[in-house]
């Protein structure tokens, strides 16, 4: 487990960076994402050369086949490992930069997509209001932002306590569990003749809280989604949490 201090606090800055990240997570359902992806650039309208940022878009795979649909991509995330990975593919309307999310763009996007609760993160819930004014910030006067998040309700009724994972010959145990508003994910696991052990922690943010925090930021709150085909969302019973703003 990290020892520094500052990486104790930012638990994401460590595991997301590490290898054994990726290896627990590489089975995820792609073939969902690149419908939903479908979906929300359908719904949206966006031009065909329509300038996309993928925020905390991880080693790149949604930026890649978004700019596989003809858009002009920028992937953006905090990990140097994961950037590093993903610039193998970059091209000249694919690009990948180490960005933090509660700092605004330079440049302004027709579209910004926070995917797969890559949100919650942080300590600080004012980090949470200069993310989305970041977001809001980097968008260009037509331009829209999608953050995809859990459904917190669901998740909660739904919470696995226990189970081993195993991936490439390591037998990752994981618990979860939910504790003081934060849903908890521990990961423990032997590699290299190591052991190791991450706690991933999500703040359990539910739509009123979102709707506070994007009414401090001064942004509006479009539609809302309860699963990536795009349909309605239920409190109790959506998978997901997919709210469009501007």
């Amino acid at each position: 487990m990290p020892t520094n201090e500052n990486k104790k606090k930012n638990w994401y800055a460590s595991w997301f960076d590490t290898a054994y990240y990726h290896i627990l997570y590489k089975d995820r359902d792609y073939a969902e994402a690149q419908h939903f992806m479908d979906s929300l650039t359908q719904y949206l309208n966006l031009p065909d050369d329509a300038k996309i940022l993928d925020l905390a878009c991880g080693k790149g795979r949604h930026s890649i086949y978004l700019n596989s649909l003809g858009y002009d991509v920028t992937g953006a995330d905090l990990s140097e490992n994961s950037i590093a990975e993903a610039s193998n593919f970059a091209n000249e309307t694919l690009h990948f930069k180490v960005h933090d999310m509660r700092i605004s763009c330079e440049e302004k996007y027709d579209a910004i997509f926070n995917l797969f609760t890559s949100f919650g993160y942080f300590e600080d819930d004012d980090d949470n209001l200069k993310t989305i004014q970041a977001i809001h910030n980097s968008l260009n006067e037509t331009g829209f932002a999608c953050i995809d998040f859990m459904n917190v309700d669901y998740v909660i009724k739904n919470l696995v306590p226990e189970e081993i994972k195993t991936v490439d010959n390591i037998d990752f145990h994981i618990k979860r569990y939910y504790e003081n508003n934060h849903i908890f994910k521990e990961i423990t696991f032997e590699a290299d003749g190591e052991k190791h052990h991450f706690i991933e922690r999500v703040q359990a943010l539910r739509l009123e809280d979102f709707e506070q925090i994007m009414e401090t930021a001064g942004v509006y709150l479009l539609d809302i989604f309860g699963n990536y085909k795009l349909q309605k969302f239920y409190k109790n019973q959506s998978e997901r949490l997919i709210m469009i703003f501007k």
